[in-house]
C-alpha cells in the first residue's frame, strides 16, 4: 500500500469521497478542541482534551481507511474501522464519567462504560468477520452491551448523577444520551444488514443495500456522532464555566 494514497478518485466514487470528507471533518475538528483547551477553565480541560483526541485518532483511521478502500478496488475497511471504533468509543464513554465526576462518578462507573463498550466492539468483530456463522449469537451480546450504555446513560448512574451535578451537566448528558441511542443505533443496523442472513431477513441484499452504501452511512455517522460528542461537550465547559 502506498504510503501517501494518492489514487485518483473517480468523480463518482462517493465512498471515498466520504472517507476524504471524514478525515478532514475530523481533524479539523481536533485543531478546534485543541486549540481551545488554552481558553477552557482547567475542571474542563481533559473533557475538551478527550473529545480532541476521539476526533484525531478518527482522522488518523479515515485517512487510512481511504486509502485501503482505493488500493483494494473498493473493499469495505472493516478491520481499520473497529480498530478506529474500538479506540474512540470507550474515550466517549470516558466523557460521562469526566462531566458526572463532580457529584460522585466514580472510577467503578468508568469501567462499567468502557467493559461494555469493549465487549460491544469486540463480540460485533467477531460476529462480522471471524464467527460468520454465529453472527446471531454474537450480534446479541454485542447488542446486550449496547442497550447496557443506554440504560446507564438514559436511567442509571449516569443520569442520577447527572441530574445531582446542575442543570447544564444534566442537559448535556440528556443530549450525549441521544447521540448514544440514535447516532450509535446505526452500527447494530449495519451489523444486522452486513452480516450474511442478517437478523429476520433483514440482511443487505434483502434491503437493496451493499458494503459500500454501508461505508457511506458509517462514515457519515461517525462525523455527526464524534464530533457533535466533542460540540456538546465543549458547549457544557463554555456553559459552566460561566
Amino acid at each position: 500500500m502506498s504510503p501517501l494514497f494518492l489514487e485518483t478518485v473517480a468523480a463518482d466514487n462517493y465512498v471515498a469521497f466520504t472517507f476524504f470528507i471524514g478525515t478532514m471533518a475530523m481533524m479539523a475538528a481536533s485543531v478546534f478542541f485543541f486549540f481551545e483547551l488554552s481558553t477552557t477553565d482547567k475542571a474542563w480541560r481533559t473533557s475538551v482534551l478527550v473529545s480532541g483526541l476521539i476526533t484525531f485518532i478518527a482522522a488518523v483511521h479515515y485517512y487510512y481507511m481511504r486509502g485501503y478502500n482505493l488500493e483494494t478496488g473498493g473493499e469495505s475497511p472493516t478491520f481499520f474501522r473497529y480498530v478506529d471504533w474500538l479506540l474512540t468509543v470507550p474515550l466517549m464513554c470516558v466523557e460521562f464519567y469526566l462531566i458526572t465526576k463532580k457529584s460522585g462518578g466514580t472510577t467503578k462507573l468508568l469501567w462499567k462504560l468502557i467493559f461494555a463498550s469493549v465487549v460491544m466492539l469486540v463480540t460485533g468483530y467477531f460476529g462480522e468477520t471471524i464467527y460468520n456463522d454465529q453472527s446471531v449469537l454474537w450480534g446479541v451480546i454485542s447488542g446486550a452491551a449496547y442497550f447496557y450504555i443506554v440504560y446507564l446513560v438514559w436511567f442509571g448512574e449516569v443520569a442520577k448523577l447527572a441530574t445531582a451535578t446542575s442543570p447544564a451537566v444534566a442537559k448535556a448528558t440528556r443530549t450525549l444520551g441521544w447521540f448514544v441511542l440514535v447516532g450509535w443505533a446505526i452500527y447494530p443496523l449495519g451489523y444486522i444488514v452486513g452480516t450474511p442472513g442478517g437478523l429476520f431477513g433483514m440482511d443487505a441484499a434483502a434491503l437493496g443495500l451493499s458494503g459500500l452504501n454501508m461505508d457511506i452511512i458509517y462514515n457519515i455517522g461517525d462525523a455527526i456522532n464524534k464530533i457533535g460528542f466533542g460540540l456538546v461537550i465543549y458547549a457544557l465547559s463554555r456553559s459552566e464555566s460561566k
